[in-house]
């Protein structure tokens, strides 16, 4: 479900890219970007209520959950820029055919996988398509409009991400209860399928503008640094602290400080500019992002296996449990976004962040013999009120805190930072996923107070870092 939420995280990606003039067929456009780009929020959303049933049928244990889902993080997290650059060097149009053409098959692989090291290698690559897929998707349609049409296109694509990261749980749950956790990866081929061929009819061939090289080499320490400190995280919350576990996150740190200091030497070519960080908005604003979202990536995660493992709901009704937030988010983020437009954003990804921290805190009443509408419904109302508050001037404040240079830059890094948070709460919530019975209940309630503080010192990274009204 949260994957639904970063959608409207992605937005200024598109908003950040220039208009071309040889766009014959807008409408396909939209179309294109909004199937291509639902293959990784409906993914992303519907593997959470499957874990369970993927649990059962490999008898997997918390470890290999937390795997399931991190190894589509992973390469998402750490390849989105590369994506988004390989697009700009090989074509935009054949970066994205390409790469839903591959989520497609590693969907497929997904469907049949008979064991769970095939299972993580087919999601592992899944996370390498949507990291192909997704930036160019989002450039392709920020380069298709302009001015008030181009607000209005972005809009009908978060709205419509939104919609189908929402929906995908219900679908997802729905086809789990009927048949197996395998049919939920088959929801993807036949809107690949669409999507190729929309790209094919309605999107130019590509244009080479750049002969830049890409940056191997920082996507290399990157991914290796972030999966050497995740599966050192995840082992130790699961198994404890070893000299070998201890030493992989040493490892794993000492290459995401390389990864820095080679970016830094690269300057303007960089995958990620430290130009960036000069000014304390987009210092302020990245912290924000990767503690709200992580803490969101936790939660989403958990609580549908909550719901099935200790409250019964089957995977449908786990999947509809959380359908208020993105309707509440859909009906209240206009207001938000006006709100913030009038006071500045500092104040709104303040409280919208504390808010969240609240429905964190109400999803503490959450147990198997409450109901539903006393404990669940509100809990996702209360978080949806407060991420209203902040995903709309979220985007706009990331565009705003950096010069008209580095908007692209700047978008992109925010939507990978986002992933990222949600990447390295997955490995720290193996002790939850392990507990069973009133265990399981007293886990998440130590894991939802653990987002609450998440998002509280998400709140005060906006109101010390965040300028007041920052300028254009």
């Amino acid at each position: 479900m949260s994957n639904a939420l970063h959608a409207l995280c992605d937005a200024g990606a598109a908003g950040a890219t220039e208009k071309i003039d040889d766009i014959s067929h807008p409408g396909l456009v939209i179309a294109t970007t909004i199937l291509a780009s639902s293959l990784a929020f409906i993914d992303g959303s519907v593997v959470n209520v499957g874990l369970p049933a993927i649990a059962a049928s490999f008898q997997a244990d918390a470890v290999d959950l937390q795997w399931v889902i991190n190894a589509y993080l992973l390469p998402l997290s750490a390849l989105l820029l590369l994506g988004g650059a390989a697009g700009d060097r090989f074509g935009r149009r054949r970066l994205l055919i390409c790469g839903v053409g591959l989520f497609a098959l590693a969907s497929l692989a997904c469907a049949v996988a008979p064991s769970l090291r095939w299972l993580l290698a087919a999601r592992f690559l899944q996370g390498v398509s949507a990291a192909m897929l997704m930036p160019n998707s989002l450039a392709i349609l920020g380069q298709t409009f302009s001015g008030e049409a181009k607000g209005r296109a972005i809009g009908i694509w978060a709205a419509s991400g939104a919609a189908a990261g929402a929906l995908g749980p219900v679908l997802g749950g729905w086809l789990i209860d009927i048949g197996s956790w395998h049919l939920i990866f088959l929801i993807n081929v036949p809107i690949a399928l669409a999507a190729m061929a929309l790209a094919w009819l309605g999107i130019p061939r590509d244009r080479h503008d750049s002969d830049e090289p890409l940056d191997s080499l920082g996507a290399i320490l990157a991914t290796t640094g972030l999966g050497l400190t995740t599966w050192s995280l995840t082992e130790a919350t699961s198994h404890g602290w070893s000299g070998f576990t201890l030493g992989a996150l040493v490892a794993g740190l000492l290459l995401l400080l390389v990864f820095v200091w080679v970016e830094g030497r690269k300057g303007e070519r960089a995958m990620m500019p430290l130009a960036l960080f000069g000014s304390a908005s987009f210092v302020g604003l990245t912290l924000l992002t990767f503690l709200l979202y992580g803490a969101l990536g936790g939660l989403f995660v958990l609580m549908p296996f909550l719901l099935i493992e200790a409250a019964g709901y089957t995977a449908t009704q786990a999947g509809a449990a959380l359908l208020p937030l993105p309707l509440v988010i859909s009906l209240t983020s206009p207001l938000a976004g006006s709100l913030a437009a009038r006071t500045g954003p500092r104040i709104m990804l303040t409280l919208g962040p504390v808010i969240v921290a609240m429905g964190f805190l109400l999803a503490l009443r959450i147990s198997p013999d409450t109901s539903y509408w006393t404990s669940v419904f509100p809990a996702m109302v209360v978080i949806a009120i407060g991420m209203a508050g902040a995903v709309a001037p979220l985007t706009t404040a990331v565009l705003m805190s950096v010069d008209a240079r580095h908007t692209g830059s700047a978008s992109g890094f925010n939507s990978a930072v986002a992933r990222t948070g949600g990447l390295v709460v997955t490995a720290l919530i193996g002790s939850v996923m392990a507990a069973k019975g009133p265990a399981l209940i007293s886990a998440f309630a130590a894991a939802t107070v653990a987002g609450a503080v998440l998002c509280v010192a998400a709140a005060l990274s906006a109101f010390l870092l965040i300028a007041a009204r920052p300028q254009p």
